[in-house]
């Protein structure tokens, strides 16, 4: 029999026409810094401006202005190498990456490559049905490019040099992904952990998070087949599709006898298709040489230490820490630790309890469902919820306190919805507070009973019944009655 791992595996393989497939994916992921100024000059990283205002003349490459590191850029890069788990490089050096490109004012790209900041490290992912670690082979600094823009005129083109020179971390992953769920689950991962690190927003939309989608296949403990690389996918969505339109398509060209060319392709999400942008370059093909206007980038363990001794809480510790101490699911925590905004707005909730670590499930059920069901509905982020974490609380702990039913706290957070206001006011001032004065609700239950004699007798026989007296002295105390109360009174007088 096999495990579950095996299992996981042998669904991703990719059945042709002479059998089954494996497919090979590697990610290159391009995370802008956050930081305020670019890497190697005092220009604004502002998104939106005008053309070309945010551009100093280091980022127009004027003769004799010369690169100067922004550091705060740099401990960016090492606050995420620790976050992927990775060895930080105590020593790493600035190359100059050549090649010629209108938006490229420099002929070349300051980049690292033999000597990076971070060294390997690993990000754990949940997909296919399995947790799997997916390898880190490195991080490097780089300036990003400009823009050149090609539907203004039909004559000419235009270049923005706003982005040249904005600070870019590439996260290399090793070839350890076998399946699109695989790539996305993985970028999703690194995007949740750049953004609690707080070294990138991971804004998509905005081209401040792209990876380029490396995709081989072979057959499966064959050698690894040729690869080709997908340019500046900007969704996690493209990057699955483009992942299993990429992987079909070498493997139908390989199958009717051809070969896969290496080389760069882009992904057209209209057509569903790939198609070729230029062959792909080597390393070699860069002339990689040391940039001699920048000295090599040393810095002390201790430093290193400090800025590790105040990194936030990570998502895999967060989820731990709330299966451990609240009782959740696994399910459960991942939901909530997806984005760092929906976990603190949940620890919100949980500190207004009078007994948090007893009441972290229930608290964690509202959010979830009730709330982010909601705010799915209305279109909304958390940023932008009608109810706030002190009013969740608030109500969460009514209902802990058997102030209140779960049935009266649904009619609560609409009201809360709607129209806001403190929850234990408006149950105070709008008699919402639920019967547990066992003498009421035990006229309530005889009434039901004693109007129904041939519901008692069928309860007596079908148990399952019961489910009915409790609705209508529910319906009878305008569901005001303690539902528990009301059942255990129910279960003694119809005696099943």
């Amino acid at each position: 029999m096999q495990d579950k791992t095996s299992q996981a595996r042998s669904s991703n393989l990719i059945r042709g026409e002479t059998g089954e497939w494996e497919v090979i994916i590697g990610l290159e992921v391009h995370a802008q810094v956050a930081s305020r100024s670019k890497l190697f000059s005092g220009s604004s990283t502002a998104f939106g401006a005008e053309p070309n205002s945010h551009v100093s003349l280091v980022d127009a490459a004027m003769p004799g202005m010369l690169p100067v590191i922004n550091a705060e850029c740099v401990a960016q890069a090492i606050r995420t190498g620790l976050g992927l788990r990775a060895e930080i490089n105590l020593r790493s050096v600035f190359d100059r990456k050549n090649y010629f490109y209108p938006d490229l004012p420099q002929g070349y790209q300051i980049s690292q490559y033999k000597q990076p900041i971070v060294g390997e490290g690993e990000v754990e992912i949940d997909a296919d049905g399995e947790t799997m670690r997916v390898g880190i082979e490195r991080l490097h600094l780089e300036q990003d490019a400009g823009k050149s823009i090609h539907d203004q005129h039909p004559e000419f083109s235009y270049v923005d040099l706003n982005r040249s020179g904005i600070a870019l971390m590439e996260i290399v992953s090793k070839p350890d992904m076998r399946s699109a769920k695989q790539a996305q689950a993985y970028v999703t991962k690194l995007r949740t952990i750049l953004r609690y690190l707080g070294t990138c927003d991971g804004d998509m939309e905005k081209g401040n998070l792209r990876a380029d989608v490396n995709v081989s296949v072979r057959k499966p403990g064959d050698q690894l087949g040729t690869r080709c690389e997908i340019k500046n996918v900007n969704s996690i969505r493209f990057i699955g599709q483009a992942v299993d339109v990429e992987a079909r398509r070498q493997i139908e060209i390989i199958e009717d006898g051809g070969t896969i060319d290496q080389e760069t392709r882009l992904f057209d999400p209209q057509k569903g298709e790939t198609r070729s942008m230029r062959s792909k370059e080597e390393a070699h093909d860069y002339r990689y040489f040391p940039d001699p206007d920048l000295l090599p980038l040393e810095f002390k363990a201790d430093y290193v230490a400090e800025l590790k001794k105040h990194l936030p809480e990570l998502p895999d510790e967060k989820r731990a820490r709330f299966i451990a101490d609240y009782g959740l699911s696994p399910y459960d925590a991942s939901v909530l630790v997806a984005e760092r905004e929906n976990a603190d707005y949940f620890e919100a909730v949980v500190a207004m309890l009078k007994d948090g670590l007893r009441d972290g499930k229930l608290a964690a059920n509202w959010v979830n469902n009730e709330l982010f069901g909601r705010l799915n509905k209305e279109g909304l982020d958390i940023a932008r919820s009608p109810v706030s974490a002190r009013q969740l609380g608030g109500l969460v702990d009514l209902i802990s306190s058997d102030v209140i039913s779960g049935k009266i706290a649904k009619d609560l957070f609409e009201i809360l919805w709607t129209e806001g206001g403190d929850p234990a006011g408006i149950v105070d001032k709008r008699g919402m507070k639920q019967v547990t004065d066992t003498g009421a609700i035990e006229k309530a239950v005889d009434e039901i009973i004693a109007a129904n004699p041939d519901k008692v007798e069928q309860a007596k026989a079908k148990p399952s019944m019961l489910g009915w007296f409790v609705g209508q002295v529910m319906k009878t105390t305008g569901g005001k009655a303690n539902p528990a109360v009301v059942n255990e009174m129910l279960k003694r007088k119809l005696g099943v």
